[in-house]
């Protein structure tokens, strides 16, 4: 083997050494790839007085880095040069930091656009050009600014069509109650312009799902705006640039309002009759101001007020569970146009919610992302046509029919078919849970062909049931559309095993689908944004998707959800401590230890994939109090007592088979608690906070010692011991729990149990999946891993996708044995093990000390059955690639290295005896190049290299 490295060694020295060679000694110039302004490109809503500053630049070559940079910034562009600079000069600035800086200029202004430009040096002291201008524009930044704008509501609710009605029925309810509850509002006024417009902003806030209208047209491609929140403590605002769709003389503007979660008083209740409200926060409102600047130099206000009209209209139902009903027979004609009648309109109510805080909106918005066509049309056993659409979405249908005045078009969608196919299973998608069906309904007026689509609210489903129709549906007919955070894609996977990509796809599906604003648990009966969920996939997430300011955000849907709560052993003492779920009123008990530990995660994880501490300063006091109160819970023997546990484990069932989890809650929630306190300790050091670190340090070897003598046992008959579980061996592993003297007992205690206990089987739930892929290849069982994975019979995930889902369910059942898929069926907090495509297979992670990838880990651990991965990780300095196939033994690798950064290339020492970089020893390559050796790793600068070594097998 070793004589066909040194043949391969000479070959690749042939083709690599000339341009390796002439790379090296080049002097290519610096430029920038992409300029940010609080990870953002040019944007128009900055709310904080120091916005940061990013920059990813590239140069040709190899060891490519920056030693300084000079900022400007300026009022106007004729201004942003070193003479006439007015608002920012950084001078030049020596450090090789390039992403996060804090502007340290004069104080900014609300509403007002500014212009920057960078230069930077590279390692060599040479300068880059002044990177192009880019711009950035402040919001609001306080209420005082949104002027004389006022809130308003609908003042009478004046539907009559007999479908405004849906039926109510939930937990022991004995039959259907009719419900209706808050109408949608429809608003509109005009406006004359008489002067020539320089720029127009429109700035609004939905207590409530809205689209705006301006002369007939909607303004922006958003739908289900705003995202979610505890709107009492914290909304969200969006800003449109109008300009272009403003015009001389009068403008018409028109919005409509739905009750989104912040008017959702019918799911959840009890009762709805005897309780109204709900858990609502009220009647849907919405507030706008107009910016109105014009060429002459003077500007106005047009903004909602007493004088704006409203009526309701023909959407005469709409629930964010139960669906949209629209009446056409009740349509208002152009009532977003100028010139409309609306005499007979009243007067809008203005409103006083309560609303403590409003701030410009950062996540991207929910937007309709694709459209699906039917892949297979039959009727079911009522005679009905149900569509399936091939794949598990979050969206709604959009149709085009052509019926009789007051024909009534029903469409309930649903995720699944009853197992033997002849027709729709509700059981999976609510109903039961929150008291409404998923049901779209339209009525007809009969005058040609009607298109329509829902506007708020959003199902899961991939089959469409649908009622009142004369003819076959068809792909003209019927389409469904995924509508959801429009997140953007920046890493990817693929490998040489089918099985592999797919759930990488699937993993994919089911995070998309779960993305409305907060990170979901389900698309359909529930949507909330549970805790344990949320940290169970974030990671899988941040590797595919930029989620940059997704976890900020929800990270403050956390911090506004916390309630006092007296604590375990000091009853006397009040905690702020969040709820199992967060945002919103449906909230279920305060938040067990390994659900709340999501507001210590979230930061973590995103500080690792970022590297802005921001979010860690900002929540610093919020996930120091939480953990104090979690200490709480400590007994005698140093082990906190609370936890909910490994949450959905092969056919558990908390009522009809609860001994299925066979992992104790209390034993899975201080393995997560032992890690967290280390994350602490992290965090408080990070803070200079000396006493706490200290205190974070004491408690986390108390717990380990605890840890080990309470639940590390001997495996009888064995040899092999373990913490009693899969999942808790796999957290005792993964978290470096276990006494460096055990490890190897206790890995062969894993193995056990999979092997001769299990068959090859998990029996994890989302605590232990995370983590058992990633554990097993760590210490030299990747092919365990792998059999585990594509195992085709129960339970594995191959067995799931055999099973014909598309989406990951909530449960792992035998669904071959059940009259239909229980559960959701669209449940992300089971994409959270994929992470381990990345981070194993590929082997990419970023240091711990050198955070957001400044300095990463190259270590491709893989089974013997896989020749080849390719994959990309998107990074705030550029995109690492790493691209290896293995032949025989012999590791090659692509690895491309972004500008600014390093990797660490993770050898075993036989490894590297054997390295070759692009075509040479790793001695021969050092005479011409930077690289260094520590220990048996390499470190690598910029640069594209063919690395290539024997593999170890560990």
């Amino acid at each position: 083997m070793i004589k066909k490295q040194h043949l391969f060694s000479i070959v690749l020295l042939v083709i690599f050494s000339f341009s390796c060679n002439k790379v090296s000694t080049s002097r290519t110039p610096i430029a920038f790839d992409e300029l940010l302004v609080n990870s953002k490109k040019n944007p128009t809503t900055i709310e904080n007085q120091q916005p940061l500053f990013s920059w990813v630049a590239n140069a040709e070559g190899f060891n490519k880095s920056q030693s300084a940079y000079h900022i400007l910034v300026a009022s106007t562009e004729d201004k942003l040069n070193e003479d006439d600079v007015d608002i920012w000069n950084s001078e030049k600035v020596k450090s090789d930091k390039s992403t996060f800086i804090k502007y340290e200029g004069k104080d900014l202004q609300a509403m007002q656009k500014y212009f920057w430009k960078v230069k930077i040096w590279d390692e060599q002291g040479t300068a880059s050009k002044w990177s192009s201008i880019q711009e950035f524009e402040m919001g609001l930044m306080n209420a005082e600014n949104w002027g004389n704008s006022k809130w308003i509501t609908l003042n009478k609710d004046k539907r009559t069509s007999e479908h405004r009605f849906r039926g109510y029925k939930r937990g022991n309810m004995k039959k259907a109650k009719p419900v209706d509850g808050f109408a949608a509002s429809y608003f509109r006024n005009e406006i004359d312009i008489n002067k020539e417009i320089e720029n127009a902003q429109a700035y609004i806030c939905g207590l409530g799902y809205y689209e705006m209208y301006i002369n007939g047209e909607k303004v922006g491609d958003h739908v289900l705006d705003p995202a979610p929140s505890n709107y009492d403590k914290q909304a969200y605002y969006v800003n449109y640039d109008i300009t272009e769709q403003l015009q001389s003389g009068k403008n018409a503007f028109g919005i409509i309002l739905g009750n989104g979660f912040y008017g959702q008083n019918i799911s959840w209740s009890r009762d709805p009759e005897s309780n109204k409200k709900g858990v609502s926060y009220g009647p849907p409102t919405v507030r706008c101001l107009v910016k109105l600047n014009y060429k002459d130099g003077t500007s106005a206000d047009f903004y909602t007020d007493e004088n704006w009209k409203e009526s309701t209209g023909p959407i005469v139902f709409n629930n964010i569970y139960g669906g949209d009903t629209y009446d056409a027979r009740y349509e208002i004609g152009n009532w977003n146009r100028v010139g409309y009648d609306d005499t007979k309109w009243g007067n809008v109510k203005v409103a006083s919610p309560h609303v403590k805080k409003i701030n410009a909106s950062q996540i991207p918005p929910i937007k309709k992302l694709k459209e699906f066509e039917p892949q297979k049309v039959f009727k079911g056993a009522d005679g009905n046509w149900i569509v399936d659409f091939g794949q598990n979405i979050a969206g709604w249908v959009k149709l085009n029919v052509k019926e009789k005045e007051g024909q009534l078009i029903e469409i309930i969608t649903t995720e699944a078919l009853l197992t033997d196919g002849s027709d729709v299973f509700q059981g999976s998608t609510g109903g039961g849970a929150n008291g409404m069906a998923q049901i779209y309904k339209y009525i007809c007026k009969g005058d040609g062909v009607e298109s329509w689509e829902p506007k708020f609210s959003y199902h899961g489903f991939r089959y469409a049931k649908i009622k009142g129709i004369s003819t076959k549906p068809d792909a003209d007919m019927i389409k469904a559309v995924l509508v959801a955070t429009d997140i953007q894609e920046t890493g990817s996977f693929t490998s040489s095993d089918e099985l592999l990509n797919k759930m990488h796809s699937i993993s994919k599906w089911t995070i998309v689908d779960n993305l409305h604003g907060i990170p979901e648990d389900c698309p359909h009966r529930e949507k909330c944004g549970w805790l344990g969920d949320a940290h169970a996939f974030c990671e899988y997430a941040l590797y595919n998707y930029d989620m940059y300011d997704f976890y900020k955000k929800y990270m403050e849907d956390i911090r506004t959800q916390m309630r006092p709560t007296k604590g375990h052993n000091n009853p006397e003492i009040k905690f702020q401590v969040p709820t199992m779920i967060a945002p919103g009123k449906r909230t279920s008990t305060y938040a067990k230890i390994d659900w709340g530990v999501a507001t210590m995660y979230l930061p973590w994880y995103n500080y690792q994939y970022y590297g802005d501490d921001a979010i860690v300063k900002e929540y610093y006091n919020n996930m120091k109090g939480l953990t104090n109160f979690y200490l709480n819970y400590k007994d005698e023997n140093g082990i906190m007592q609370d936890g909910m546990g490994d949450w959905c484990p092969p056919s558990w069932d908390r009522r009809k088979n609860p001994g299925a989890m066979e992992c104790d809650p209390i034993i899975s929630a201080n393995a997560y608690f032992y890690d967290v306190l280390g994350i602490m300790e992290f965090f408080a050091e990070m803070n200079n906070d000396k006493v706490y670190e200290a205190k974070m340090k004491a408690e986390k070897e108390a717990l380990k010692t605890a840890f080990n003598k309470e639940f590390l046992v001997e495996i009888p008959d064995t040899n092999h011991k373990w913490y009693q579980s899969q999942t808790a061996t796999v957290q005792a592993l993964q978290f470096g729990l276990v006494p460096e003297q055990e490890i190897e007992n206790v890995v062969n205690g894993l193995v056990h149990d999979i092997v001769e206990v299990k068959d090859g089987h998990h029996s994890t739930g989302i605590h232990g999946n995370r983590y058992i892929y990633t554990v097993l290849t760590a210490y030299g069982k990747g092919d365990l891993a792998h059999e585990i994975l594509t195992a085709p019979e129960f339970p594995s995930q191959t067995y799931v996708m055999n099973s014909g889902f598309t989406t990951w369910p909530e449960r792992q059942f035998e669904w071959e044995k059940m009259e239909g898929p229980t559960n959701s069926l669209n449940h992300p907090m089971h994409s959270g093990f994929a992470a381990y495509f990345y981070e194993s297979l590929g082997g990419i992670k970023s240091s711990k000390d050198k955070v957001g990838y400044k300095v990463f880990t190259v270590n491709p651990e893989f089974p013997s059955k896989l020749s080849s991965t390719t994959l990309t990780v998107p990074t705030p300095y550029g995109e690492i690639k790493n691209d290896w196939t293995v032949s025989e033994g012999i590791l090659s690798m692509k690895l491309e290295v972004p500008f600014n950064t390093k990797a660490m290339v993770v050898l075993a020492r036989k490894e590297l005896e054997t390295l070759n970089i692009n075509g040479e020893s790793l001695e021969e390559f050092q005479k011409s190049n930077e690289a260094i050796k520590e220990a048996s790793n390499v470190i690598l600068g910029s640069g594209v290299y063919q690395v290539q070594y024997l593999k170890a097998s560990k």
